[in-house]
């Protein structure tokens, strides 16, 4: 594929989006991450732009080999620190932009010319690079600290002097940083993380459609999140934001409906030396707890005191949703709505099947995972996968389009209203909580023509021309998407060709449609 991708990119995505189901496993995790893992010794030649923590004043002269300020529409950053559940790959992390960038085009339409991958040399904490004499990247530990800060911070403001108009994606970024750098630049530019947005957007969507089955008000809504690490937190914040905008509550007061278990158990203040600065805001006040006794430590006693209508896990604990888990939940909900999200499939908590048997048919379920429709009294139904794939790529083309100054949390809720909105449950309470990936471009459209309206109607958007008409702006979206087909040639002097036309390394086109 990656052979393909070098000598015919036209090709390459033409043959990804006619078959874009079958080959999402080979373009992203699992195989992916097989290709990452051996980055330095199947390298053939630079996919991307690489930056050296130790070169920080080469920054944007790096950058400007990308293209001139009009070429770049969307950056995907990674530092290689917590790969697709691989751990840390270093320089390899270049794969993962590459890879995300891919998507982008193969889902919502951006340029593959108008996109740039990079990746934050940093070092690694993986022994087995620091060992290898032909690994590419720094063969030190990772930096950490004020210089890692003072890179990061540099990278941003270098990306966005020399390419204005970029949306800038971070990807794949420890735990320890993910969520610090998101909160540090979000109130400033338009950028976003998917290990901790993306992840919470989808699995919101999947929420929403659910409680229109149960017709469960969210002012009224109980999350139990299992699990609150990146992915845990960022689904949180995302449940959070919605339940505030829906329901008038200050960001606090719907954070107290959300009930967070760790490794400490459940969140609680007087366990904040055990916290991370994402989690203390789901800790609750040990002397405040309404439960029965006190707050209880283990998921069993939450779900017994909680009754939450939403069980949510990201805790990599296989089989951890046991059957007096799910029973206990199910005797106090009609409709249990149970998420098992980890990955890869073998550490799922639970499996769709015992949840079907366990709540005699009534569990509404999405996994993090491909899996087949379960029965149970003779009843078929469809089992969602939490795909980020259905959300970030339109949201990324309504930040494109629209240039907002900055992508606060209203312009995500109503990007997951959208993609919630095409749930096929909403016609067929037997049909998944979320649309199939096969039909994402469709799905980008609507949740980009969303993005593009609520970033208008908030005063945020920048871009000149957006139309005012639904059909109109449907069209102006439609028409900015790269599709994979041959292009007619034309002759012309070589002063009058594009750079991507002359050939010059990373140049785009200013024409989208070209």
């Amino acid at each position: 594929m990656t052979s393909m991708k070098e000598q015919n990119e036209v090709l390459y995505y033409a043959l990804i989006q006619k078959h874009l189901k079958e080959v999402f496993p080979v373009i992203y995790t699992p195989t992916e991450g097989e290709a990452i893992a051996d980055f330095s010794r199947l390298f053939r030649r630079p996919t991307g732009c690489f930056l050296n923590i130790f070169d920080q004043d080469r920054i944007e002269e790096d950058l400007g080999r990308w293209g001139n300020p009009e070429d770049i529409d969307l950056i995907v950053v990674s530092d290689g620190e917590q790969i697709l559940g691989i751990g840390d790959q270093g320089v390899g992390g270049i794969l993962i932009s590459v890879a995300k960038l891919v998507i982008y085009t193969s889902c919502a339409g951006i340029h593959p010319a108008r996109t740039l991958p990079v990746v934050l040399d940093c070092g690694t904490d993986n022994q087995k690079f620091l060992d290898d004499e032909l690994y590419l990247g720094l063969r030190r530990p990772r930096v950490r600290g004020e210089r890692y800060d003072s890179f990061v911070d540099k990278f941003v403001h270098a990306a966005l002097k020399r390419f204005p108009k970029a949306y800038l994606h971070f990807e794949d970024f420890g735990l320890d940083n993910a969520r610090r750098i998101l909160d540090k630049y979000t109130p400033k530019i338009a950028c976003f993380n998917d290990d901790v947005q993306g992840t919470g957007c989808v699995t919101l969507a999947a929420v929403l459609a659910a409680l229109h089955v149960t017709k469960t008000k969210m002012a009224d809504l109980r999350v139990v999140m299992f699990g609150a690490g990146s992915a845990g937190t960022g689904i949180a914040d995302q449940i959070r934001d919605a339940i505030a905008v829906e329901s008038g509550k200050s960001a606090e007061e719907a954070s107290k409906q959300i009930f967070c278990v760790d490794k400490p158990g459940l969140l609680l203040k007087s366990k904040s030396h055990l916290l991370t600065p994402a989690q203390i805001p789901y800790a609750f006040d040990d002397a405040a707890w309404s439960g029965e006794g006190p707050p209880p430590s283990d998921l069993l006693s939450v779900i017994r005191d909680v009754h939450p209508h939403v069980l949510i896990g990201t805790s990599t604990q296989p089989k951890a949703f046991t059957e007096s888990i799910v029973r206990e939940m199910a005797a106090h909900v009609d409709r249990p709505i149970i998420f098992p999200l980890s990955n890869p499939t073998r550490l799922h908590e639970a499996d769709p099947q015992d949840l079907a048997t366990w709540t005699d048919g009534r569990a509404l379920v999405a996994t993090g995972s491909p899996f087949s429709p379960v029965t149970h009294n003779g009843i078929t139904k469809e089992i969602a996968e939490c795909n980020n794939s259905v959300a970030f790529p339109g949201i990324g083309l309504g930040a494109i389009l629209a240039r907002p100054r900055r992508l606060p949390p209203s312009l995500l809720v109503a990007a997951t209203r959208a993609l919630a909105a095409q749930a096929p449950v909403l016609k067929d309470e037997n049909k998944g909580l979320l649309p199939d990936v096969v039909d994402v471009r469709e799905i980008s459209v609507g949740i980009a023509k969303t993005v593009i309206r609520k970033a208008v109607e908030e005063g945020l958007a920048q871009a000149d021309g957006i139309p005012d008409e639904e059909g109109e702006l449907e069209e102006w979206i439609r028409e900015q998407m790269w599709d994979a087909r041959y292009r007619p040639l034309r002759l012309v002097e070589r002063e009058q060709a594009s750079r991507h036309a002359r050939g010059e390394a990373g140049a785009g086109t200013v024409d989208v449609r070209a």
